[in-house]
């Protein structure tokens, strides 16, 4: 067990600012209309630092420095842009636990989690993008005797990305390490509840990037998150034997509560198999009771703080609603401060809870009879940006994984990422270059 040292306090390895200007063009920069608002840290309730409001016309001076800084960062050579990538990745990795600690004092997830996957993500993100691009080559097609089509690729110029609360690191690398690959220049808004840890990030990354390639305006609160309503289906076979692969199945039960379940691939609808359905879920229930709530910097926590009160009273809500639906609750639901402790809910699949997530440390749990029911109930979510398969039977696991309309779905396990390296393409176009070597005229006009 290790205890970090909040921020403020002797021995931290993390120290903020009082206050945060806008970073734009290089440097801070104050808010035109000369607001600040406080930022509060989840993880006891108390203002630690000022950050900038920012206004339309602080976007318009972010949006015309990275304007400036475009052309030339755009223009050199994929092999710079990999080395500076390379750098990043570097420097992130040297500053690794100052940056989990940051980003823990600002979200409030468990500083275990911060250092084990979303600072480790967040330099495999900038490796990743820089060996694409130090390794790809363009495309040429022969269009007819004389004439090739010579494809390349060109950035888009300026991007400018709102970043949602949930992973605040980790979604400022998801933009920045494609966008910068493609050689665009960035706009950052991150948002309200979370704008301080990448402060951290700039002063740990700011001076390997020419001014202007990387921008940030802080205060704007319109940042949306994505819930996907994930199921997490569990046949009968998977209580078979107590073995070590039940125990992983009863801890990829209790994923819904990672990250307090403030991620767009939470686990969020638990589907039992009939044949199992009360061992499974008192294994289950005995399991997320097993959870440890507290404090976010010691790392034998494994449930933190909600990122905000708003966000803890949004869960709660939820909570009883799935009760007045006639949903049970199972196990969980006590709020203290920020903090909620993981919430099992059992009911009829149906029911407006079900259907709906708050992303938070909230699991509904419904029964299914066969292959066909678990598909029928699981495939009801519109939006479905992940599934889990729990299953002994290998060949039934495919089979239901592939049927299912999850865009991500893990099989035996929840919490493997892969590569996503196809999303560069979003940052940049393809350029055709139509050349003729004939000296002859054209025909068929």
């Amino acid at each position: 067990m290790t205890q970090y040292a909040a921020p403020g306090q002797p021995g931290s390895v993390v120290a903020y600012r009082p206050r945060y200007d806008h970073f734009i063009g290089g440097d801070y920069v104050s808010p035109v209309s000369g607001e600040y608002f406080e930022n509060v840290t989840p993880v006891t309730g108390e203002v630690f630092t000022e950050v900038a409001r920012g206004t339309d016309a602080d976007r318009a001076r972010a949006l015309h420095a990275a304007s400036s800084a475009a052309p030339a960062w755009g223009n050199t050579t994929a092999r710079v842009r990999a080395t500076v990538l390379g750098e990043v990745a570097d420097r992130i990795e040297e500053h690794a636990t100052e940056l989990a600690v940051a980003e823990t004092w600002d979200n409030g997830k468990p500083v275990r989690e911060a250092l084990v996957a979303d600072v480790p993500l967040l330099i495999e993100q900038f490796r990743q993008f820089a060996a694409v691009i130090r390794t790809e080559v363009g495309q040429v097609e022969q269009l007819g005797p004389d004439t090739c089509d010579y494809r390349t690729f060109q950035p888009l110029g300026v991007v400018h990305e709102r970043l949602p609360w949930t992973f605040p690191l980790m979604n400022a690398g998801r933009v920045l390490a494609p966008a910068l690959a493609a050689g665009n220049a960035v706009v950052l808004e991150p948002a309200q509840q979370t704008p301080a840890s990448i402060h951290v990030l700039l002063g740990v990354i700011a001076d390997l990037l020419p001014p202007g390639v990387v921008n940030v305006v802080t205060g704007s609160d319109d940042h949306r998150v994505v819930s996907g309503r994930c199921p997490n289906i569990f046949f009968s076979d998977v209580v078979a034997q107590r073995d070590s692969f039940l125990d992983k199945a009863l801890e990829g039960f209790a994923m819904f509560a990672a990250n307090q379940g403030e991620t767009a691939t939470a686990p969020s609808r638990a589907l039992i198999q009939t044949a199992a359905y009360e061992e499974l879920l008192h294994l289950a229930t005995e399991r997320t009771q097993q959870l440890r709530s507290g404090d976010p910097l010691d790392t034998d926590t494994t449930v933190g703080a909600v990122v905000s009160l708003a966000q803890r009273d949004r869960v709660l809500a939820h909570i009883e609603r799935g009760k007045a639906e006639g949903a049970r609750l199972v196990t969980g639901g006590e709020a203290d401060g920020h903090f909620v402790r993981p919430a099992i809910l059992e009911g009829d699949h149906r029911s407006a809870v079900f259907a709906d997530d708050v992303l938070g440390p909230v699991v509904s749990v419904t029964r299914f009879d066969d292959r066909d029911d678990a598909l029928k109930i699981a495939n009801e979510a519109t939006a479905q940006l992940g599934a889990g398969v729990w299953c002994r039977d290998l060949a039934l696991a495919h089979n239901v994984g592939h049927d299912l309309r999850a865009e991500r779905v893990w099989v035996n396990n929840y919490h493997a990422y892969p590569a996503n390296t196809a999303a560069l393409a979003g940052y940049r176009r393809v350029k055709h270059l139509l050349v003729s070597y004939s000296d002859r005229g054209q025909s068929g006009f």
